[in-house]
């Protein structure tokens, strides 16, 4: 299988496993920002892809800009639909304490393809019961 890869504008850069056995792909930015604590930013990837049907592109946070400056993708992990073909971006939030700043070339995420089970919605009357119920948050405890 390959992901399709489509370069939107010269700058952009391709996606690169940082080691044999990475299970996603680094991006890194096509543009400059700074990103104020508490704030969120769409950082542009100047990239487009064309995912397999019956899989999904995640974008996921990297564990260093997380760590280290408290930024992360917002609505991890972000999903790139197999019918999408416009830009992938990366909604970044910055939890931490300090403005952070990224330049052009940054490896501000991950992605990786994952397989995805289509199905149908069906509307029933009742749902099966289990053990669990609709016991929810912190039912179990801590």
């Amino acid at each position: 299988m390959e992901l399709h890869v489509k370069r939107l504008t010269p700058t952009a850069k391709m996606p690169v496993r940082a080691t044999e056995n990475a299970s996603c792909f680094d991006v890194h930015a096509d543009m400059d920002g700074t990103i104020a604590p508490g704030a969120r930013m769409l950082v542009k990837t100047g990239l487009a892809v064309a995912v397999p049907p019956g899989f999904e592109v995640q974008v996921r946070s990297r564990s260093g800009l997380a760590f280290k400056h408290g930024v992360a993708v917002l609505n991890s992990p972000g999903t790139v639909d197999a019918d999408y073909r416009g830009e992938v971006g990366v909604i970044l939030i910055n939890h931490g304490t300090e403005p952070f700043a990224f330049k052009h070339g940054e490896r501000v995420a991950q992605i990786g393809v994952y397989r995805v089970e289509m199905c149908a919605a069906v509307e029933v009357a009742e749902l099966e019961a289990t053990a669990r119920g609709t016991g929810g948050f912190g039912h179990t405890g801590r």
